[in-house]
Order: C-alpha cells, then structure tokens, then sequence
C-alpha cells in the first residue's frame, strides 16, 4: 500500500528534479497544502531523496509543519583539499565531489541584497502557532565553489564567500530537527531565527565559512555531537540572546574565526566538546553572558600547518584568551587546555600568551582548570590531512613554556579563581578576587 504523505522527488510528476530539486519540492509542497487545507487532520508529510546530484535553481520555500525532507546519506567529502590540488592531478583522484544525496545549490546570490535569497532552504510562516516540527535530515547541501572577495587570495575556493546558505529559518519556530546533514562550501551552514526547541545533532557542517549561527533570540535548544569547522572569518557555533542552551560532544575543527561565540546567552551549558583552533578566541562569551557553564572541554591551541592557509588567522593576539568571557556569574569548571607555541609566531612578538581571560563582569568561578603549554616548532605540508594529523601527534621538543593561565583585567571584579594556575601564572587584583593557587610540585 502506498502513502499519499509520502513523496519521492524522482516520481514526482511536476519537474525534473535533476535539474531543478526546487522546483520539484516545492511542487511537493504546495500539493500536501491543497490536500491538507483545513486547521485539522494535518499530518505532514516526508520528502525523500535518492541518492544522487539535484541542481537546486529554485529556491524551496517550507511554510508548513510536520515536514520531513530526509535522504540516504550526507556525503560530505573535503572540496577544500580538492580545490588545492593541482588541476592536472584531479584525474588520479577517487571522487571529484561531495556525494550521497546531495542537493547543488545553482542559486546566484549576488544579483540580489538580502541574505536569505542565497539559501537552498529558506523557512517562512508568521501567525500562530508558529511553524513547527520541521526536519531535515541525512542529505548533502553543497555550495559547490566559494569566489574572489576582493582580499588578493591567490585561490578564490579559499575565500568562503558566495552568499550561499543551506537552510535559512526566518520566523519563530518550534521543535526543529536538523540531523545527520552534510553541508559543505556554503558561506552559511545554518542560519536559525528565533529558534524554540531546536536540535541540531550528529552533522557533518565543514569548510563552510560559518556552520551553526542562532540569531534573534532563542531557548531550550541543543547543538550535539556535530562534527564542525568553520572558516578564518566565520564562526563554528554562534549563539545570541538565548536561555537554556546546550552545546554538548562537539567535536569542532580549527580554522574557525571561533569555534563557540555566545553573545548575550544566559543560563546555558558547554559541556565534553572537544575544540581545536588555530586562532585565540576560540571560545568567547560576550555581550554580558550570565550564568554559563563552561565544564569538561578540551581545548587546543596550535598554528595552522597547511600551506595553502598559513597566511589567514582571526586578527586576534595572543593576549586576548582561548577562553574570553565578558559577563557576570559564569563557571568555567575542569575544562583543560592544551596550548603547543612556536615562539616565533606570537602575537605580539615575545607576548606571554593568556589562556582565561576575565575581560569584564562579576561573580565568575573558575575552578580546577588544567592547561598544559609546550614549545614546538611550527611545521608546513602541502596535505592538509597529514600536516594536521602529523602536528597533533608531535610529542618532540616538549618544552613547558611560560603562560598566563587567567588574566582578570581591571573591569572585572569579585571573582573567584581557585585551584587554575600557580601564583605566577595568574594575573590579578586579588584584593577585590578571590584566589587560591594551585600547588606547584617540587623540581626533581
């Protein structure tokens, strides 16, 4: 027995869907809306995807609940170590594209000034109730190339620019689901408004110039084991204005601007992410950030070893912190901190590099951190694979090296820093903080 809510875009009758998956879902689209017309009786539908290539050259446009748009793989595969392959040699490569079910997204965002007209998804529905329970899940949204900026980048597939965006949430929503998604050379992974309930969980969101941002406000949302890797100018995970916000078993590439910038967030947790970053800033909280928990993260911090990236960073120094908070009664708790320096490429030049720093607020705790800061020399592949995983497997010349551990500027003030850094290693007022130092074990 077949379905009626049940759709399969390549037996679909209106459209090619090869050519235009747009056109064809939103065909779709506009068929369970004509059959579910009254404010009863509505159960939505799924929307699958074979896999295969769909040119996107119409934008989808979802102003129902209850939709499902689903496929049979996420198909991420690295377009930016592809791009940096010398052209001559592609013939010898495996596979040229991101594949599995995968949406090309043929849009031209340049032609037009506002940000939604770039996405392959743009989600729209004012009124009450809100639009709700939405789902996205295991298919490919590839940009498909990034373009020339303006900048002088020698290879403009390393810019991530092009205006595009996979899915674009303009209205508030409730209970959104996006799951087990590849997105890949989109300038915006995930652009969400006014998110209520929201779950993003176990996507593959890389070399995008930014993956998850949550914009307006928000609440009761989580972000979970997400593989993630923003671009140099871009973040991996924005939030602002939001309550109750969980960002949890990240694993997250470097090259992000930051890996987690929260802005305004209160009463939200980062918890057992493990972040890896080229740049300081890696994780900020910003615009009076209150009553976060910031627990049982590892954090690295290393120079970028690629070649065709040494050249980009965030234009941050290395006095700004891995970890920046400006905001009032946050717990930064067991969170250890892994900083591997070449001397030579600090910014300033012979700067004591800060790991926390409490920028500005009151009332923060920060307690049993652990950083563990080493000199190496910065190497440089041509492969981004084994460059990378050859300079986090690097354990010669392990020399300890001096850092400030947790910087407590003037502006901020009754904090307590207990047990994260020895007496040297802390910078502080400590008549207007609270301090104790962590016992410094006796030299052999």
């Amino acid at each position: 027995m077949t379905n009626k809510n049940y759709y399969d875009v390549t037996e679909w009758p209106v459209g090619n869907p090869y050519e235009d998956i747009g056109e064809v879902i939103n065909s779709i689209i506009n068929d369970i809306k004509q059959r579910q017309s009254g404010s009863d009786g509505k159960p939505g539908a799924v929307i699958y995807l074979p896999p295969a290539d769909y040119h996107l050259r119409t934008q989808v446009l979802i102003d129902i609940s209850f939709l499902k748009i689903q496929g049979s793989g996420h198909g991420f595969t690295s377009s930016s170590i592809r791009f940096n392959v010398p052209e001559n040699e592609w013939a010898n490569l495996h596979e040229l594209w991101p594949g599995g079910s995968r949406i090309l997204v043929d849009l031209d965002p340049s032609t037009t000034d506002e940000e939604s007209d770039g996405a392959a998804f743009y989600v729209a529905r004012e009124g009450n109730p809100r639009i709700s329970s939405v789902e996205f899940s295991n298919f490919n949204i590839d940009g498909l190339h990034f373009v020339d900026d303006g900048s002088g980048e020698k290879n403009p597939e390393n810019t991530y620019v092009n205006g595009k965006t996979g899915i674009y949430v303009a209205s508030a929503q409730d209970s959104f689901r996006i799951t087990e998604m590849g997105f890949v050379y989109l300038e915006h992974g995930v652009t969400i408004y006014n998110a209520d309930a929201l779950t993003i969980h176990d996507n593959f969101i890389a070399e995008c110039g930014n993956c998850i941002e949550l914009r307006g406000w928000g609440q009761a949302s989580k972000v979970t084991e997400n593989l993630m890797g923003a671009g140099f100018n871009g973040y991996t995970i924005f939030a602002e204005n939001f309550g109750g916000l969980l960002v949890t078993t990240n694993n997250i590439f470097p090259r992000g601007a930051s890996s987690i910038s929260l802005s305004g967030v209160t009463k939200s947790s980062v918890t057992n992410n493990r972040l890896h970053a080229f740049y300081p800033g890696m994780v900020i909280l910003d615009e009076n950030c209150s009553e976060i928990l910031v627990s049982s993260n590892h954090m690295l911090h290393d120079q970028e070893p690629w070649a065709p990236m040494q050249h980009r960073d965030n234009g941050l120094d290395d006095l700004y912190g891995l970890l920046s908070i400006s905001g009032n009664d946050n717990s930064i708790i067991g969170n250890h901190f892994s900083e591997t320096i070449d001397q030579e490429a600090l910014k300033p030049a012979g700067a004591t590099p800060v790991i926390i720093r409490l920028a500005a607020g009151h009332g923060n705790y920060v307690a049993n951190n652990n950083v563990v800061a080493t000199e190496i020399q910065s190497g440089s592949g041509d492969s981004a694979f084994s460059a990378q995983v050859d300079a986090l497997l690097a354990t010669e010349e392990l020399k300890k090296v001096a850092v400030t551990t947790v910087l407590v500027e003037k502006s901020s003030t009754q904090n307590t820093i207990l047990d994260s850094g020895t007496n040297e290693q802390i910078v502080m007022d400590k008549t207007v903080n609270a301090f104790r130092a962590t016992p410094v074990v006796p030299a052999k």
